[in-house]
């Protein structure tokens, strides 16, 4: 406890704000909680701010103490809520957020979210705000983190409603195409069809070829015996409606076409997403308090790191390739 008041002494920081932006991610209760207790044992206040950006531009801003997070470790979607502000792009709500954190008197600011949050949470620091972001999104596409929160929920969540899908497929000897998120990346569907023995796995990585993907896949599958298919396609790759029709019109099979949708966002968070959230909140919560700004917190092997979020963000990221390749040699048998 001593080195904690030592550190606190240190530190200017005494105030700092956390919200949640973009699409909700199982596991970014657990965050919020950890950033929370963070500042707290750091002798730091925290304030919420509700509705993302939208709600630092309005000042939709209530405190939070270490009681107030009790108890949402096990709970999916946020507890700040979430929305995207088009405000928040302008000139004019960049000044308000800012000139709300100066009126609150608001050191810091913990942004978890994707892609857009960070750019938000960027553009932000220019008007003298220090920021942190911490990744939050089921798709995993962050390009200089190797995992963001939700991921494995999402993933786990797609499994097994394909499990019980895959029952009455047998059942019924039919095909079914499943459509999972992941509108610009297809990490989810990757790992999802590797995990469920998927007969072909859509991604928007790669152009989509029915004859390649799909038909000559089912076809050997076929001549190995098997008598049912799953097909899971990424939502950017193609339209499962599209694929279905395509089964339909040039193989003659029948197949039942399932959108899991927002399902994948929902859910208690498993334990990887809650002990990896929790992690990156301390770790945001300590690099606000030396005093940095413009960092996001990644996931690099096994360790937390932070990084300046202009260098993260012009990072790319791809598809495994040795991923990718295991899941080519295990479709279509």
């Amino acid at each position: 406890m001593d080195n904690v008041r030592e550190e606190v002494q240190e530190s200017a920081v005494k105030r700092i704000g956390v919200l949640t932006s973009g699409g909700d991610a199982p596991g970014m209760n657990a965050a919020i909680r950890s950033v929370v207790r963070s500042a707290f044992r750091r002798g730091i206040e925290c304030v919420g701010i509700r509705r993302g950006w939208a709600g630092l531009i309005s000042g939709d801003i209530f405190p939070m103490t270490s009681g107030d997070v009790s108890r949402i470790i096990n709970r999916g979607g946020t507890v700040l809520y979430t929305a995207r502000s088009e405000e928040f792009r302008t000139e004019a709500g960049l000044e308000k957020a800012a000139a709300t954190c100066k009126l609150l008197g608001l050191d810091g600011v913990v942004a978890i979210g994707g892609d857009g949050t960070f750019r938000g949470a960027r553009a932000l620091s220019a008007y003298g705000v220090s920021v942190v972001g911490i990744p939050g999104t089921i798709d995993n596409d962050i390009v200089c983190t190797d995992y963001t929160i939700g991921f494995d929920t999402a993933a786990n969540t797609a499994v097994e409603c394909i499990d019980r899908l895959r029952d009455t497929m047998q059942s019924h000897e039919r095909c079914a195409v499943v459509e999972v998120m992941g509108r610009h990346a297809g990490y989810l569907a990757l790992h999802v069809g590797v995990a469920v023995g998927a007969t072909a796995v859509l991604v928007p990585e790669h152009p989509y070829d029915f004859q390649a993907h799909v038909a000559e896949k089912i076809r050997r599958a076929r001549l190995g015996g098997k008598t049912n298919f799953i097909i899971v396609a990424a939502e950017g790759a193609v339209s499962a409606f599209t694929v279905g029709e395509q089964i339909r019109t040039e193989l003659g099979l029948d197949p039942r076409v399932t959108i899991l949708g927002h399902i994948q966002r929902g859910g208690a968070p498993t334990v990887k997403d809650r002990v990896m959230a929790t992690r990156m909140g301390y770790e945001a919560v300590r690099v606000l308090a030396e005093g940095r700004t413009n960092r996001v917190i990644c996931a690099a092997g096994e360790s937390i790191i932070d990084r300046d979020i202009t260098e993260g963000l012009a990072m790319r990221k791809t598809l495994n390739p040795e991923e990718f390749k295991v899941m080519t040699v295990m479709t279509g048998t």
